[in-house]
């Protein structure tokens, strides 16, 4: 969140709303660039408002410009606009930018993201739904181990509902505003035997005696708390004379009822999104708020900017035309004043090897061309594609960089240090505590660490506590005792320290002290001297904030990966993580059936799923400024299990005036491109390194078909008297081989028929 300043120390709520009249000039030098559209979303200022902005329309800029305008016209003071954004870096661009308008810096402005703004309001009335000012945000580590330790109390066994899953399934029911009593039987179906809805209570219950919240909560506690004090709601609703949402079709359920109930005060909300670019619907966004926008607010404007420029002409005609395929979407059509440009070229390739050769040597020819590597993508639908491209600009020489992978905070040796810091900073946080009581080993069991628990849950008292009173006991071994009573000691000390030194200076002490340095230091891992650098970062880190809890508070709200910007490197990343970057060259692999769109998303969401699949292909396409490649093969190996594929229907979406068609010779009937409106499947013929490899897969190896997910071939690899393994059945001996099916004499399940492709040699 950004702003120093918190009104809410100094200003009264009850202000008159006369002091707030414009006085400034009507128009200002930073309204001079906008075109008429932009210039319009800028100036209507009053009332509902839903700026509808296509990809590279400038969006931010007009967000933006319109926070500047509602300032520098004096309709509300800093303190009295409330603007949302998705993530921390798009608020601290926002702040810079707009320092830069009005040509100063602006304090008291509550902005920042949806989380961020939610602790704000939370720490000043935590009492009201049952915390402490001062709660911890729990990662999502530490809430995994939590429900593990109720699981565990239930008698629910883990492996079969693992803690990672229901916690997901608790968090989808936080976004969509659910607290325990609202969720219906029908949403627990099976899950945790059928006990679903108890555990999240208890979850709930045990977050409270913690003192803690997960993120989820920080929504859906202000929705309780604005539901259940309607005088602490009308102060919020005085309060922010007008609101401004960044990426309003990616909000969720619990962030539109949050922004529906702040805005029903002034009603001057403004929303900036492009429904064409809703792809996050698998962590809870929903599509329908933005669509259903004018229905929520009345008489409400909605501003289009379709002025791209981004694109060339012959990119956005072909994310038109593909997105025109949508039913579920507002409507709009890009357009721009570049020159046409390149034509979006399609090739299709035998196989995932040839398709990254071919990508990577395009690569090479870009940057022999003087084209910055910095300026080249390549998109992929999921993670496992990147491996060839990996492997084969290994092989070249040419640097990339993965976007996306595990981040800073997440890391093990992160998390440690960071238990120590929130022990000091807060006794009562019992995960921390419980992570670092004997990590590094001070000689603290599995035995002793029970007597704690069942102490503090007898005594009802934190874990801290608890063993401070045991240490003051016979009750543990001496060795144990001493242990413990030296970190006791330790804690208590630090604690002192934290008085006194500066906190980064504490964290070094505490980690040299503790013995954790050392740890790292003496381990013979390959790991440990990339974890002893992780862990001087964090010091680093440390000192860029002024205090101990200010940092914590950061890192349990930024989630969000840095990247070395100044080297020239080829950038690889999933088509979700791609959403607001551009680059002159986009290639985007992949475009198969069952791939992209991907099956699953089709099973599971069916129509809505295609949708949001077409809408991610719209994205991908539009993340490009001069030219895009869309490849896919005709043979993917996938776990090593070949799979053969047809083209994705995206492929024959794309309007023929905007694309040229390239194709390995053979491949599908012809070499120069499609015919009408999608190409037909044909069976390959010989020809080309990618078909010697199809060919030369190996005997017996499995063929996957893309649509119905089922193993072809196998009966040949098999002989009379074989020994065999079937996943249902066990270990058996083949008994007769008639075409696909074996007849075998199973060890425990008697004499089967089964379908050889089912079968496996063990």
């Amino acid at each position: 969140m950004i702003g120093m300043i918190d009104p809410l120390e100094y200003d009264p709520l009850t202000e008159s709303a006369g002091a707030q009249k414009p006085s400034a000039p009507a128009h200002a030098a930073y309204l001079k660039d906008l075109n008429e559209e932009q210039g319009v979303a800028v100036e209507a200022l009053d009332g509902p408002v839903l700026v509808l902005a296509g990809a590279g329309t400038g969006k931010t800029r007009v967000l933006t410009t319109r926070l500047a305008h509602l300032l520098h016209q004096n309709r509300a003071r800093s303190y009295q606009v409330l603007a949302v954004t998705f993530t921390n870096k798009a608020a601290r661009e926002m702040q810079l930018r707009l320092g830069g308008l009005i040509g100063k810096a602006v304090d008291g402005l509550w902005l920042g993201t949806f989380h961020a703004l939610g602790v704000r309001i939370l720490r000043r009335h935590a009492e009201l739904v049952g915390l402490k000012s001062n709660f911890t945000i729990l990662d999502t580590d530490d809430q995994i181990r939590l429900l593990k330790q109720i699981l565990a109390a239930e008698n629910i066994d883990d492996k079969r509902w693992p803690a990672r899953v229901l916690i997901s399934v608790i968090q989808r029911w936080k976004d969509k505003g659910l607290t325990p009593g609202k969720v219906s039987s029908g949403d627990v179906g099976e899950l945790a035997n059928g006990r679903a809805k108890e555990i999240y209570a208890q979850y709930q219950e045990r977050l409270q005696t913690l003192n803690a919240t997960d993120f989820g909560d920080l929504l859906l506690h202000c929705l309780t708390l604005f539901t259940s004090h309607a005088d602490v709601l009308a102060d919020y609703q005085k309060r922010f004379r007008y609101i401004l949402v960044d990426e309003y079709q990616d909000t969720n359920v619990a962030q539109y009822l949050w922004l529906r109930l702040l805005a029903q005060g002034h009603k001057n909300i403004c929303c900036v999104g492009d429904d064409d670019q809703s792809i996050y619907g698998w962590r809870g966004a929903e599509v329908g708020n933005i669509l259903k926008f004018e229905k929520d607010f009345p008489g409400a404007r909605v501003i289009r900017l379709e002025r791209n420029y981004r694109s060339t002409p012959h990119i956005l005609g072909a994310a038109s035309g593909l997105i025109a395929n949508n039913e579920s979407r507002l409507g709009k059509t890009l357009w721009t004043e570049e020159n046409q440009g390149e034509k979006i070229t399609v090739h299709g390739l035998w196989d995932g090897e040839e398709e990254a050769r071919l990508i990577a040597d395009e690569v090479e020819t870009l940057h022999r061309k003087k084209n910055s590597l910095n300026e080249i993508a390549i998109l992929v639908r999921a993670g496992f594609q990147t491996r060839e491209f990996e492997e084969r600009f290994i092989t070249l020489g040419v640097p990339y960089r993965v976007i996306g992978g595990p981040r800073f905070y997440e890391r093990e040796e992160i998390r440690d240090a960071l238990a120590y810091l929130r022990i000091i900073h807060m006794q009562d946080d019992d995960l921390a505590f419980e992570r670092i009581v004997n990590k590094p080993s001070r000689g603290i069991g599995k035995t002793t660490i029970q007597a704690i628990h069942a102490l503090a849950r007898h005594l009802e008292v934190p874990l801290y506590i608890a063993s401070a009173k045991l240490v003051e006991s016979d009750e543990l071994k001496p060795a144990s005792r001493n242990s413990l009573g030296r970190f006791i000691e330790n804690i208590d000390r630090w604690r002192g320290l934290a008085e006194t030194v500066a906190h980064f200076e504490l964290a070094e002490t505490v980690l040299d002290e503790a013995g954790y340095t050392v740890f790292w230091q003496n381990s013979k891992k390959p790991e440990a001297p990339g974890k002893l650098e992780n862990l001087k970062e964090l010091i680093t880190a440390l000192q860029e904030y002024d205090t101990l809890a200010g940092f914590l508070e950061h890192v349990s709200l930024v989630m969000e990966n840095t990247e070395n910007s100044e080297e020239d490197m080829v950038n690889l990343m999933t088509l979700h993580s791609a959403k607001g970057l551009e680059f002159e060259s986009v290639f985007l692999p992949g475009w198969e059936e069952g791939l992209f769109p991907h099956q699953r998303s089709l099973d599971e969401s069916g129509l809505a799923g295609l949708e949001e699949e077409r809408r991610l292909a719209y994205v991908g396409l539009t993340r490009a400024k001069k030219r895009v490649t869309i490849t896919f093969v005709a043979n993917r190996r996938i776990h090593n299990l070949w799979q053969s594929a047809i083209p994705s229907r995206f492929v024959s979406e794309l309007p023929d005036e905007h694309v040229e068609m390239k194709s390995e010779g053979g491949l599908y009937g012809n070499d120069t491109g499609l015919a009408g409106a999608g190409w037909k499947h044909q069976e390959p013929s010989s020809g080309g390194p990618g078909w010697q490899r199809f060919q030369n897969r190996g005997p017996g190896m499995p063929l996957i078909d893309v649509d119905t997910g089922t193993i072809h071939g196998g009966a040949e690899q098999f002989l009379r008297g074989d020994r065999c393994f079937h996943q249902k059945f066990g270990m058996g001996v083949v008994n007769e081989i008639d075409g696909d099916h074996l007849t075998i004499d199973f060890d425990k399940a008697g004499t089967k028929k089964v379908v050889a492709a089912f079968v496996e040699k063990p």
